[in-house]
């Protein structure tokens, strides 16, 4: 009966191969072209998420930014320009992330009493959704216990721990906690820190000590993650994805583009062939990742409305069935957050719709009582044209409330943008830049509901405008 049923396995296997291919052989080139770019857009998320955990977690122990998994990493203090884990990271919270297999067991997350500071955790699934931000917004600032369990999990949970299902195994917490930056609150916030705990539900109510983590020596640890992903040629990415596939599940709205992509062979738990395809078939594939990667990039100027010189969107954390939303938001800034959490109108030019330049001067003037209206806090952050930190004397990347911008007789602000200091006299509201192309953004968390609002459009962020002295 073994012997059998092994050679019924390998026949049912065999045929399954031979539908593939024979499903590929009916595509035309042009069919099979679309249909790998779309499986290019599609899965770049999913494929991003990975090569972060790895690279995130191919640690023995937490250490700078990096935890093994079932572990959180505390940052304490905020990042600095040799910073590469993410594109476009903040420099007004302290994070507090990890990554777990939910897939296995639930893990459990327990948070302290807040003490009235302002706090964020929202937890991503494979695919970068947010599933659930707990947090001063939505859960309250007191004491609160979570189980996070993954899309098969079936069981009962302890009296008060409140489920959160993720729809994939695979999951990141990406915790921020407001910081001012001086000695004194760092201290604070590193006592919250301190008292965040994670841990599987097995454990609980035992004593647990985190393993050690396993150290992968084949993983690229230098270069930065999105390079890693965007190197990547058809037959890595998408063997990549289809294994993916398997503890990361579609969501059911995806079910008309995984029935295209298994056209080409690419189904959930089983290895992808790019050799198994007709030479021109195979070609059409191959060219996927170039035009997915353009298709993507492109799309950033479209993905959101333009007020302004600023481009920004309400589409993030949540994407449903707008792919290339989900990985223009990946490429750009991965991690986003749910729009009631967080807005991020970014600038690329100035009101003139010329592209920023450190050989240039540039003013942004907030009018009296015109600056962001937030419930938690706002900022402008100046990145590079790869979306890191520029490394300057000041060692500041970012302007806020928390500075102490000076007023304009009037009562309006002005901010200079610029590579050189603008004097002694304005340097307070100075926000150095690279001498090349560089990109603005501004951060608005926890956005107001009611006018003046960005959520409704009763706000708008100012013009950034080129000056000549």
């Amino acid at each position: 009966m073994k012997f059998r049923s092994l050679v019924a396995a390998l026949l049912l296997a065999l045929a399954c191969n031979l539908q593939l291919v024979r499903s590929a052989d009916k595509l035309t080139p042009d069919e099979a072209r679309s249909i790998a770019g779309e499986a290019y857009v599609y899965g770049y998320p999913l494929v991003t998420m990975e090569m972060s955990r790895r690279v995130m977690t191919n640690v023995a122990e937490p250490t700078g930014t990096r935890a093994p998994m079932g572990q959180l990493r505390a940052l304490r203090t905020y990042p600095d320009a040799s910073f590469r884990d993410v594109t476009a990271p903040n420099a007004d919270t302290l994070y507090m992330a990890g990554w777990i297999d939910a897939g296995k067991e639930p893990w459990v997350l327990s948070l302290p009493e807040a003490e009235g500071r302002y706090y964020l955790f929202p937890m991503l699934d494979g695919w970068t959704n947010v599933f659930q931000s707990p947090g001063t917004r939505t859960t309250g600032d007191g004491a609160q216990k979570f189980a996070i369990t993954g899309p098969k999990w079936k069981g009962t949970l302890p009296e008060g721990i409140k489920e959160y299902r993720s729809p994939t195994s695979l999951v990141w917490f990406i915790g921020r906690i407001y910081c001012t930056g001086t000695k004194e609150d760092y201290a604070a916030v590193h006592r919250l820190q301190d008292e965040i705990k994670l841990q599987p539900l097995s454990t609980l109510g035992k004593p647990y000590s985190t393993p050690a983590g396993k150290v992968d020596p084949s993983v690229d640890m230098k270069t930065p993650v999105r390079d890693q992903v965007n190197a990547l040629d058809a037959a890595s990415f998408f063997g990549l994805l289809a294994q993916l596939l398997k503890d990361n599940p579609p969501a059911a709205e995806d079910a008309d583009v995984v029935a295209r992509l298994a056209k080409l062979g690419i189904v959930a738990g089983e290895k992808f062939d790019l050799e198994k395809l007709d030479s021109q078939i195979r070609q059409a594939v191959v060219e996927a990742p170039k035009a997915g990667l353009k298709k993507i990039t492109d799309h950033f100027r479209t993905a959101g409305v333009d007020l302004n010189g600023w481009v920004f969107t309400t589409k993030t954390g949540r994407y449903g069935t707008d792919y290339l939303q989900r990985a223009t938001i990946a490429y750009f800034g991965l991690g986003a957050n749910l729009p009631e959490d967080a807005i991020y109108p970014t600038s690329e030019w100035d009101i003139a719709k010329q592209m920023y330049s450190g050989e240039n001067k540039y003013v942004v003037r907030f009018a009296k009582g015109k600056l962001p209206p937030v419930n938690a806090f706002w900022s402008l952050t100046m990145y590079d044209d790869q979306y890191f930190f520029y490394a300057n004397k000041l060692n500041r990347f970012t302007l806020s409330a928390r500075d102490k911008l000076k007023e304009n007789a009037d009562g309006s602000i002005d901010l200079y943008l610029q590579h050189e200091s603008p004097g002694p006299d304005k340097e307070s509201n100075w926000l150095p830049a690279p001498k090349g192309k560089f990109v603005l953004m501004l951060r608005l968390y926890w956005p107001r509901e009611t006018p003046p609002s960005i959520l409704d459009g009763s706000w708008q962020p100012p013009p950034v405008e080129k000056v000549d002295k």
